[in-house]
């Protein structure tokens, strides 16, 4: 049975994405102070393996780092609209760095602007 991570390209096109996200939040002065490693690298490792996972692909993240609990992962930063939009704004260059058809790009966008949206934890 064939999954949506199959569909996609798999591994290498979940990479893309992730790769060209983290280069917009390396100069993105919003975003860059929430990540507190001196080195995105680990984090990059972190959310290509979630989505990997995520869209169907192996089990790693699971394996590595237990169940995701996203909210409770990222409750220590204040993330408010300004932070989100910032974020859809680099997962929207990832999604365009890659060869989707309509239907594969509305579906990944659809969830990740839910994800971003759900991680909204302050108003100030």
């Amino acid at each position: 049975m064939s999954t949506f991570y199959d569909e996609i390209g798999g591994y290498a096109t979940i990479t893309r994405i992730v790769a060209t996200f983290y280069e917009g939040v390396r100069s993105d002065e919003v975003l860059r102070p929430l990540y507190p490693e001196e080195d995105l690298g680990p984090a990059e490792v972190r959310f290509r393996d979630f989505l990997v996972q995520y869209w169907g692909g192996p089990k790693t993240y699971s394996e590595e780092r237990g169940h995701p609990r996203l909210r409770m992962r990222h409750a220590p930063f204040a993330i408010g609209p300004v932070e989100r939009d910032h974020w859809l704004q680099h997962f929207r260059e990832g999604l365009d760095a890659v060869d989707l058809t309509p239907e594969q790009e509305e579906k990944f966008w659809d969830y990740v602007t839910h994800a971003a949206q759900f991680m909204v934890n302050t108003f100030d």
